[in-house]
């Protein structure tokens, strides 16, 4: 499996810039502009990244079940 795509997917989703996707899950602000020219981490910052977006797509689902939970109200 490619990492490129689903950080791709990621950074588009969650309107997050491709720096500051670097520099918090590799302490690289050029990270992702090295993947999309071919760059191949090692599985230990492979794991990383796929674990970060792990843990920030399993935060989103749940704050969007809070809005959407039982006692939500309409704006």
């Amino acid at each position: 499996m490619s990492l490129l795509p689903v950080v791709e997917r990621h950074l588009r989703v969650h309107r997050v810039p491709p720096s500051r996707f670097g520099r918090l899950v590799a302490g690289d602000p050029r990270f992702v502009f090295d993947l999309r020219r071919g760059r191949e981490p090692r599985q230990a910052t492979r794991d990383r990244v796929l674990a970060h977006i792990a843990r920030t797509e399993s935060q989103a689902r749940l704050a969007n079940s809070r809005m959407e939970g039982p006692h939500a109200t309409a704006l």
